[in-house]
């Protein structure tokens, strides 16, 4: 599998990563089976959360990616907005994991201007991430949002590694959401990951139809997948995160060994194609 640098680190990541989330409702032998077959493809970047699955995903992903811990970039975040509560997450995280450090470790879900203000303030969570890097328990800083208002705020206040952002056709021709960010993102040269790359629409009701650990509607084929990972792989991305099940992953590692470079022309038709779609995001 392909692999890009992430921004001004010395880390090269797989061009898809592995979202924990695939590991909610699901047993030890699922997580197991999916670690390896996900690193036989060449993914080496793992994306981690402890709200996923309230646990589960660390649970059954830590003894999954154990035996791949010194070959992989290993992903975590922290819902927490204060200093002392993101430290203790992060430890809880680290026994969890069965590892000491975390390659990466992120803000999860920034939303608001309240938010940042909290995180980048004093006892603020950003205290306590300075404080572990310092202490070598991780080794990046970085941030997850789904607010361009918010993930402007934080690029402007701090000089993060990374940014993991939702990046997809529907909501960037249909909502212009994701070019602000990119650039913000690009001037401070910072990596820029990619989140809901195969989104489509919202959903009322997650428990009807399929994907049923997704809040939204993604992709409906291999081929829309296929179409849907080309485009967000075209912007200047060195990953792009797998959603909520793991049939939408294997699309994407099969899909990733038949892209070719977008064209203008290439764009325009995938722009058209998302004429009347409703977007999971927009700033319109």
């Amino acid at each position: 599998m392909n692999k890009r640098k992430l921004g001004k680190t010395e880390h090269f990541l797989s061009v898809i990563g592995f979202g924990a989330i695939i590991f909610v409702n699901e047993n030890k032998t699922f997580a197991e089976n999916s670690v390896a077959r996900a690193i036989d493809s060449g993914i080496n970047y793992f994306d981690m959360g402890p709200g996923y699955g309230n646990g589960q995903a660390e649970e059954l992903g830590g003894p999954a990616i154990k035996p791949y811990r010194n070959k992989i970039f290993l992903a975590e975040k922290t819902g927490k907005r204060t200093k002392d509560a993101a430290l203790m997450e992060l430890k809880q995280s680290l026994v969890k994991m069965d590892t000491d450090y975390f390659d990466l470790y992120q803000f999860h879900a920034v939303k608001t201007l309240e938010d940042v203000k909290i995180l980048t303030g004093p006892n603020g969570a950003l205290e306590g991430f300075i404080e572990a890097k310092k202490q070598g328990i991780i080794r990046h800083i970085g941030f997850s949002a789904h607010s361009e208002e918010a993930a402007l705020a934080l690029i402007k206040q701090f000089t993060f590694d990374s940014v993991l952002y939702p990046l997809n056709f529907v909501s960037w021709h249909q909502g212009h959401f994701g070019q602000s960010v990119i650039n913000a993102a690009k001037e401070k040269e910072m990596g820029i990951l990619a989140l809901k790359a195969l989104a489509k629409t919202p959903r009322e009701n997650r428990h009807e139809g399929n994907w049923q650990k997704a809040w939204y509607n993604p992709v409906e084929s291999y081929d829309e997948a296929k179409t849907a990972l080309r485009w967000t792989l075209s912007l200047p991305v060195t990953s792009c995160v797998s959603p909520s099940h793991a049939e939408l992953l294997w699309w994407m590692i099969d899909a990733e060994k038949e892209i070719k470079p977008l064209s203008k022309n290439d764009d325009t038709t995938i722009a058209n194609k998302t004429n009347g779609i409703t977007p999971i995001f927009s700033n319109l």
